[in-house]
């Protein structure tokens, strides 16, 4: 008789706990429809007034970003000392922002680019959506998998 672990729960959040989350972190994936295809952007990002913001450089993401289709943002986190993990989407429209004295101040300043050039667009996100999941991690011995026909590609 084997000796399994309950399957773990998923709590879906509220959209507040949503927004809390997403100001603990600062690294996100942005989705946008490039052509006819999606596309996947990692960005840092700050939340103000629960929408998003972000800065770039001209390019594809700036460009799909700003065309009018939809967009939606992932983050998510585990906590290593628990294994619980969480992630959450915003999906909304994205529209370059207008740099007033205030923004720069509040937000604008404190959201550094990661990479080198010049990012002077900012984009701000307005949801029409927010979800999110909290879940443990499942452990290894729960998984369910056998090694009989998977790759070995690194044996081969």
């Amino acid at each position: 008789m084997e000796n399994k672990s309950a399957p773990p729960t998923v709590e879906v959040l509220e959209a507040e706990d949503c927004w809390r989350l997403l100001r603990g972190v600062a690294l996100g994936r942005l989705a946008v429809w490039v052509n006819d295809h999606p596309e996947l952007f990692p960005l840092n990002f700050r939340i103000d007034k629960e929408t998003i913001v972000f800065r770039t450089a001209p390019g594809t993401k700036l460009s799909a970003a700003l065309e009018g289709k939809p967009v939606a943002l992932e983050a998510d986190h585990i906590n290593g000392h628990t294994n619980v993990a969480w992630s959450v989407v915003v999906k909304g429209q994205a529209a370059e922002v207008e740099q007033t004295e205030e923004f720069r101040t509040n937000v604008a300043q404190l959201l550094f680019p990661w990479s080198p050039g010049a990012k002077d667009h900012f984009v701000r996100i307005t949801p029409d959506a927010i979800t999110g999941r909290r879940f443990t991690i499942a452990p290894p011995q729960t998984w369910e998998i056998t090694l009989d026909n998977a790759t070995r590609a690194g044996f081969e």
